[in-house]
């Protein structure tokens, strides 16, 4: 005889069907939207080095010195949810032992502002919500998700210009390991600074237009693959002024051969990149990879049960006995 389904066997067959729905859910949809830019974001970055700077208080460039940059970035979350993309503010300061600490940035060798946008899953710009500077490439604060070993076109905000920055392999930052890419910037001409003539070598004009240039001698950033976040920075920013048409340099305003993230900056990077990516691979792999076993097996087990409780015989019954037939007297036949 048939029997009716259990509770359990429905529930195991649900649970199961579920999971097994859910796994292409989080890897098709889920992880897409959680791999984005964010809008909500507030980090500083400190870059430090020894180099050289022209000392506007001693009308001379000094060597030797240490040289601080510190990068703000702060997400205008209300015009970036207006702009389905990424608004970012970001604030340069370039500070000496003598501006550093400073109250007020603008007393800062030098002091830049910015405003970067750029689509929140592919990082290329979006040219909106008052942007500036214009800017193109791919990778500039940080690379795209899912970084590829390639060549990247990185945005090069002083020379304002894209950068080609070269794959050079894998590399480990404070144990965690990342991709490495290499470049630089060849002399060019960034604009014009009115400066005494006799700054530059023309004492016949009390005042000229020098001729402001800038070049990178070498730009290293180590990204995590996974979140594309740079886990190191390493820059080698030239600045110099020369005399209208010379191909020479008459003054250097700064020149630092290696300017990197701190090892504070470097670890934050990292636990950041760790905790992010380790979110990615669980929506993207693990999760799903487990949602996948678990409702198999339990999608079985369901069906299992439910195939034998409406199928399947109890060994304790026993077989209908046939009715018993009455009998005739002893000895009685037909009349």
């Amino acid at each position: 005889m048939r029997r009716s389904a259990s509770p359990l066997s429905l529930v195991l067959l649900g649970i199961g069907v579920f999971l097994l729905v859910l796994a292409p859910m989080l890897v098709w949809y889920v992880k897409p939207r959680a791999a984005v830019n964010p809008i909500d974001i507030d980090v500083t970055a400190v870059y430090q080095g020894s180099g050289s700077y022209f000392d506007a208080g001693e009308a001379a460039t000094v060597d030797g010195e240490r040289i601080t940059v510190t990068q703000r970035v702060r997400g205008d979350v209300a015009a970036s949810e207006r702009a389905d993309a990424a608004v970012w503010d970001v604030v340069t300061t370039v500070d000496t032992e003598k501006s550093l600490p400073a109250a007020d940035p603008h007393d800062a060798l030098d002091f830049a502002t910015a405003r970067w946008v750029t689509d929140r899953r592919t990082n290329k710009p979006v040219h909106c919500c008052d942007e500036q500077p214009y800017h193109e490439g791919e990778a500039y604060l940080k690379f795209p998700f899912d970084v590829q070993e390639r060549s990247y076109r990185w945005w090069d905000s002083t020379g304002d210009t894209t950068v080609m920055l070269r794959f050079k392999g894998e590399e480990k930052v404070r144990g965690y390991e990342g991709l490495a890419f290499v470049g630089e910037v060849a002399p060019m001409k960034v604009g014009t600074r009115q400066v005494p003539g006799a700054l530059v070598g023309r004492t016949e004009s009390p005042q000229v237009l020098a001729e402001e240039w800038y070049s990178n001698q070498g730009i290293k950033l180590v990204v995590d693959q996974a979140t594309g976040r740079t886990l190191y920075a390493e820059l080698g920013p030239k600045r110099t002024l020369r005399a209208p048409g010379s191909s020479e340099d008459a003054v250097t305003l700064l020149n630092v051969e290696r300017l990197a993230f701190t090892p504070d900056t470097q670890q934050f990077a990292v636990d950041k990149a760790k905790a992010d990516a380790a979110q990615l691979r669980a929506v993207g792999f693990t999760v799903p990879i487990a949602a996948v076993a678990v409702g198999a097996l339990l999608t079985a087990a369901g069906l299992f049960r439910l195939v034998r409780g409406r199928w399947g015989r109890g060994r304790d019954e026993e077989p209908p006995v046939p009715a018993e037939q009455p009998l005739s007297p002893v000895g009685a036949g037909p009349a």
